[in-house]
């Protein structure tokens, strides 16, 4: 399996490659750090580019690979690529469908305070038509160690069944815990019929999924013990969406899983929110997957 890597010579570049290498680890993954310098266009700052000009560009971008490389340990397997294009999100998707990648890892833009994201065009663009899945890493994101548990964003709409079977599936292959997570927005205060009815959706569509794997054989006996326990169903409420994550316990080691439909279309992704309130109010790294999305198996 490999995961190509939105490299830049930043801090936005440090966080993407830290964040990789916590997904790598213990789970037979290879990184490509993919560098993107503008290509040879009319609409270029220099153009005709000088004699020489290339040349100098490409040893540059070379030195900042290198500078990514070093910061890859010796457990996880790198390498480095130089690509020319005219746009970055598309070139890091055109690698990421050329590499047969399982994920698109970037960093989130440099103003990001408290491990918060702040979401620059380039995250945009991806969020909105790559083809697998992107992971973003919070500002300053410095953990390398394996990834501890995963959170999943389960609502009610359409496309949350989906979502929840790349989830199970994620966290039986890398023997992690399963949460899901639902949040509510109550600006009125509390609602016991909403929290229950969030909850007991969560419980119905959980079960669901473990039925039709069992009855179709897509999961032998040993895959399906590898889940750490039992998934926990977590329904998070406050005033506003900040407010409900802020609320919920999160672990340094934790990554939370979204759908990206909603996302794409600005749209609530949870129940009765927009995702970029999530993404402000999110401590910890996220992967957004598309609809419809089947999982690569390792």
């Amino acid at each position: 399996m490999r995961y190509v890597v939105g490299y830049t010579a930043n801090a936005r570049g440090h966080d993407a490659v830290h964040l990789a290498v916590a997904l790598a680890r213990n789970h037979d993954v290879s990184l490509d750090l993919v560098l993107v310098i503008p290509e040879d266009s009319p609409f270029n700052a220099v153009y005709p580019p000088e004699a020489g000009y290339n040349d100098i560009l490409n040893e540059q971008a070379q030195r900042w690979l290198d500078e990514g490389l070093a910061l890859v340990p010796a457990d996880v397997t790198a390498r480095a690529h130089i690509r020319r294009g005219d746009s970055e999100a598309r070139t890091l998707i055109d690698a990421a469908v050329e590499m047969d990648a399982a994920a698109l890892v970037i960093g989130a833009t440099n103003d990001g305070l408290f491990k918060r994201f702040t979401i620059g065009s380039v995250a945009s663009s991806l969020l909105h038509s790559s083809p697998v899945p992107v992971a973003l890493a919070p500002h300053g994101y410095r953990r390398t160690e394996p990834i501890t548990r995963l959170s999943c964003g389960f609502g009610m709409r359409p496309g949350a069944d989906e979502l929840l079977d790349v989830a199970v599936e994620s966290a039986r292959d890398r023997g992690l815990p399963l949460r899901l997570v639902s949040l509510l927005a109550l600006d009125g205060g509390n609602s016991p019929q909403l929290l229950d009815a969030a909850w007991m959706h969560a419980a119905d569509r959980l079960a669901a999924v473990g039925s039709s794997v069992d009855a179709d054989g897509s999961a032998d006996a040993t895959a399906a013990g590898s889940l750490q326990g039992e998934p926990e169903i977590v329904v998070a409420q406050g005033r506003t969406i900040e407010e409900a994550v802020d609320r919920l316990d999160w672990e340094d080691g934790e990554i939370l899983l979204i759908g990206s439909s909603r996302l794409a279309q600005q749209r609530a992704t949870f129940l009765g929110t927009t995702a970029n309130r999530i993404l402000r109010a999110l401590p910890v790294p996220m992967i957004v997957v598309p609809r419809d999305y089947t999982r690569q198996s390792s």
